[in-house]
């Protein structure tokens, strides 16, 4: 039994492993949900447009999908405890950073940094917090890090509305430091993991790496209308070229090496394959329309940073509640059921937002967003948790690196796509063919909006097909 097994058998410092993962992922919540809330705040702060600030959101999806899978491995290899603290200080050193941004370049920069550190305690947290439950437990352990997730989601909202009101919209930055510096303390405490003398001569496919980062950032420059609107159709050509380029490469890679990055043969697995297919489309309907809305609440039905705050609190305390509970029915009754109830659940959401208007009242977004944390609560928490486990536990990490990566690229790829819809549809809607999408002009907006919410709807389905295809499937299994 390596050293890393000896740690976490210990009963005590088994908890705080466990509570410290719950502060990390907390965390990565807090920094994700406070930042969606505060990007109408930023982009006049930082003299930016709706388009401009929103690759300080993107960015930040963009390192946890380039390099979640990276972080895995390494975690694999070297150690979660290790990546879990380097993960803890890279977050603390980029949120006072962020704090600090004079300029939006200089924000999507230090959002980077901090998308690296939330790299390596997405994927090294959930690890350990897996890894410290008992066997056959894995649906209450996705349960506890969906509802520590979900709980920074919870406080991010309104702590983020009241600090912008009546403090500074630097502070939702530097709210996040101090944390940070308690989850290096306690990962001090547990002790760096040292990995056996087998995992460590397993070797990292840096290459593999490099070009799976490649296709992140040139999917996303693809989709994101700011930067076809500055390098012209010719240029996108290019851009679709070298992706498809890169793509081959990556695969042809991954095929002929001994130790991949991705093992190409973990797809294969039904509960895998099909769980990917799911969580990522899953994803990107969330992602289309969890970055619209806050523009609808504020610019649009004029309602203020606190009271928008209080409104979303609805999904998070939801999911929040609800993720412990899906997760422990998941471990009884199996994954199927809750997949395809959460996905109706998501679909009837979608429809509300469908028929939305400049004049609708604001309880029907509670009510949408209400319908959005009870429909993920239900689906993600099954879905990761018979990812993970239909795979052997040395690739646990890794496969925790894969499913956070699919996250993260399912709701930037939801965020670009929410950027082309919304603005093809204000073209259309406003009659002039290169204006961009204008919270001010509130019917043409709210009109738009409905075509993202539709396709979102329209999109649905291929998450409602793969959870029927899971069958029976279950973590005990």
């Amino acid at each position: 039994m390596n050293l890393q097994n000896q740690t976490l058998s210990n009963d005590r410092l088994r908890r705080i492993t466990l509570v410290n993962s719950v502060i990390g992922i907390s965390i990565a919540g807090i920094s994700t949900r406070v930042f969606m809330i505060s990007v109408p705040t930023l982009a006049t702060a930082l003299d930016t447009d709706m388009l401009g600030i929103s690759w300080a959101l993107i960015i930040y999806q963009m390192a946890g999908i380039g390099l979640g899978v990276v972080c895995g491995r390494l975690g694999d290899i070297y150690g979660h405890h290790i990546l879990y603290g380097c993960g803890m200080a890279t977050m603390a050193v980029g949120s006072l950073l962020c704090g600090l941004s004079q300029n939006v370049l200089q924000l999507i920069l230090f959002r980077f940094v901090q998308g690296v550190g939330g790299a390596m305690i997405q994927s090294s947290g959930r690890t350990l917090a897996f890894r410290a439950m008992p066997q056959g437990s894995e649906g209450r352990a996705q349960g506890l890090m969906a509802m520590s997730h979900q709980f920074g989601f919870f406080v991010g909202p309104p702590l983020g509305g009241f600090i912008i009101d009546w403090i500074h919209w630097r502070g939702i930055f530097f709210l996040l430091f101090l944390p940070s510096l308690v989850g290096i303390a306690l990962s001090t405490i547990t002790g760096r993991a040292v990995a056996s003398p087998a995992a460590r001569t397993r070797s990292i496919d840096w290459r593999g790496a490099l070009l799976f980062l490649g296709l992140s950032i040139l999917v996303t420059m693809l989709l994101d209308q700011k930067i076809a609107q500055v390098m012209g159709t010719g240029s996108q050509t290019l851009l679709a070229l070298a992706f498809v380029g890169m793509l081959w490469s990556f695969i042809a890679q991954e095929k002929k090496i001994q130790s991949p990055m991705i093992d190409l043969s973990f797809f294969s697995v039904p509960a895998f394959g099909f769980g990917s297919l799911g969580l990522l489309m899953c994803c990107i309907t969330q992602g289309l329309t969890t970055f619209v809305t806050p523009f609808y609440l504020q610019d649009v039905l004029k309602l203020s940073p606190s009271f928008i705050g209080l409104i979303f609190l609805a999904p998070s305390l939801l999911s929040m509640v609800l993720s412990p509970v899906s997760g422990a029915l998941t471990d009884r009754i199996g994954a199927r059921f809750l997949l395809i109830l959460g996905v109706l659940v998501l679909m009837a959401a979608f429809l509300i937002g469908a028929n939305l208007h400049a004049d609708s009242h604001w309880i029907l977004s509670a009510i949408l967003l209400a319908l959005t944390g009870i429909g993920s609560a239900l689906f993600n928490t099954p879905s990761q948790a018979v990812m993970v486990s239909s795979l052997p536990k040395e690739h646990w990490g890794i496969a925790i690196g894969l499913i956070n990566g699919i996250f993260g690229l399912g709701h930037m790829l939801g965020i670009s796509l929410s950027g082309i819809f919304l603005t093809l549809a204000f073209r259309f809607y406003s009659g002039d063919p290169g204006t961009t999408p204008d919270p001010g002009d509130t019917q043409v907006f709210a009109a738009s909006m409905n075509v993202t919410y539709l396709f979102a709807l329209g999109l649905s389905v291929i998450p409602l097909l793969t959870s029927i295809k899971m069958k029976k499937i279950s973590p005990a299994a």
